[in-house]
């Protein structure tokens, strides 16, 4: 394009760019971008008269060239498709009338903070430095798929996809960023999206800041994460999710923290973050999580979360984690693993009995070790209950030691005075030992002791029918007493 060709408004841009000077259009500072297709021709800058000027413009002697323009409309298609930009671009707070259409492309550096475009394909692209769309305005989608970023993303505040667009209906997400490498931070705090964000296989090398976000894809998937690798943490403190967020196999070496969350997908699942692997996992005061929640096979060193926060369909067959915080009896804990869809995980159970002896509190890993042994009694034959049932009500499974003890004194203080009240003839008159009715008693319940009173003296009718119990009780409660001792060995 010849300099002649150019507009006044354009010159000024031309004039500008070899000593890469500011180009500001704007009459006001609270002009709204989004509003910028009436924007005259004294702030028109033609789209094919900045595509030479970045792909071979001239640089000044001493000087560094870049293309920073402030309240311009661009008209027609921006096409970089494919070149190669030596320069920073910035165009700041402008109004793109077309889609900006970088796929492939190698940029310096990439500024388009405040700015308005109807979209962004820009897959594959290459920039040495960051990209900013800091508080932009892109109705349509954002397409990074593939790219190579070399420092940070900036996307804080922006507004992408269409809030009119029917959501769940597996169309084209709103921000793509699917197998794409950033050499920093990702930084998306109060970022509001309608529409899908992806993020599967993606890697960035610092963190992902996802505060006071907003995404919004109800029936669908508003957070697509698979497999996505962060350099440290992902936070998301006050995210607002409608739709699912799937971070099955993401890498998060340090917090994933949904803290305040607000999580909704009802029908569905709400949370998917199975085979993730995080170091602390923060769902500290976050608000009840509406649709399912699918942990199998995670790890984190941390579970922050109060029983609260969980819906009532869950799934942790796999679920390994270390500390629970904040620190509750187990009991209120308990409720948890008898939501789950797979129905009884011992496996869970065991986590949970880890995590109570990880922090040294031997009573609440019983009470977990107990409910277990409940739990999983629902799942045998009848024949199989009925014992179960028994070890239960006497010793607790071995977990409540105290309990037999208690039915022995009970049936020994019966035994008792029964037979004190009730003396047993003898068995031969003039060698039989004085009858002593405690320790003929306990004769009867302790069937590996003997005092000799038991085979001295022959009880009659009901109260035969009463040594019979005391006999079969006794042998009930040593065998439960040994079950219970054996798991407790085992246990060491």
């Amino acid at each position: 394009m010849e300099i002649a060709d150019l507009t006044p408004a354009e010159r000024r841009v031309w004039r500008a760019f070899p000593r890469g000077e500011v180009v500001d259009f704007r009459e006001s500072t609270d002009e709204d971008p989004a509003h910028g297709g009436g924007w005259g021709p004294d702030r028109t800058v033609r789209a094919e008269a900045l595509r030479p000027l970045l792909l071979g413009g001239v640089t000044g002697d001493g000087e560094i060239a870049a293309l920073r323009l402030v309240g311009a409309r661009i008209s027609g298609p921006l096409n970089l498709q494919y070149g190669t930009v030596d320069h920073a671009v910035r165009l700041t707070a402008c109004h793109l009338d077309h889609a900006a259409i970088l796929y492939g492309a190698e940029v310096r550096q990439l500024n388009l903070s405040e700015s308005y475009l109807p979209a962004l394909d820009a897959a594959t692209i290459r920039i040495g430095g960051v990209l900013r769309i800091t508080d932009c305005r892109i109705p349509g989608h954002v397409r990074l798929g593939g790219a190579k970023i070399s420092g940070a993303i900036f996307c804080d505040r922006a507004h992408l996809g269409d809030e009119q667009r029917d959501r769940g209906d597996g169309g084209e997400p709103a921000l793509q960023l699917n197998q794409a490498t950033v050499g920093d931070d990702l930084y998306g705090r109060g970022l509001v999206v309608h529409g899908q964000v992806r993020l599967s296989g993606a890697r960035i090398a610092g963190s992902l800041n996802l505060d006071d976000s907003e995404l919004s894809d109800p029936g669908g998937t508003a957070l697509n994460a698979e497999t996505l690798t962060v350099g440290s943490d992902l936070h998301a403190m006050r995210l607002r999710a409608e739709g699912r967020v799937n971070l099955r196999g993401a890498h998060i070496p340090g917090q994933l923290n949904l803290a305040y969350a607000r999580l909704s997908n009802p029908g569905g699942v709400a949370l998917r973050a199975s085979s993730c692997t995080a170091g602390e996992f923060w769902l500290r005061e976050a608000a009840p999580i509406e649709g399912s929640v699918n942990l199998r096979r995670s790890q984190f060193d941390l579970l922050h979360a109060t029983p609260d926060v969980w819906p009532d369909q869950v799934r942790l067959d796999g679920l390994a984690h270390g500390v629970l915080a904040p620190h509750l009896p187990a009991g209120r804990r308990l409720d948890l693993l008898e939501r789950d869809e797979d129905g009884y995980v011992p496996q869970a159970y065991e986590q949970l009995t880890a995590a109570y002896r990880q922090v040294g509190d031997d009573a609440g890993a019983r009470t977990v070790q107990l409910a277990k042994q409940r739990r999983h009694r629902t799942t045998l034959p009848w024949y199989a209950r009925i014992w179960g049932y028994l070890q239960d009500v006497t010793v607790g499974y071995g977990f409540r030691p105290m309990r037999a003890a208690a039915w022995l004194l009970a049936l020994l203080l019966t035994g008792a005075v029964a037979y004190g009240l009730h003396p047993p003839a003898p068995m031969k008159s003039g060698e039989t030992p004085d009858f002593n009715a405690l320790f003929y008693a306990l004769d009867l319940l302790l069937p590996i002791i003997d005092f000799g009173q038991e085979k001295a003296f022959n009880p009659r009718g009901g109260y035969q029918w009463l040594s019979y119990l005391l006999i079969a009780a006794g042998w009930i409660l040593a065998t439960t007493i040994a079950t219970g001792i054996t798991r407790a060995v085992s246990r060491q």
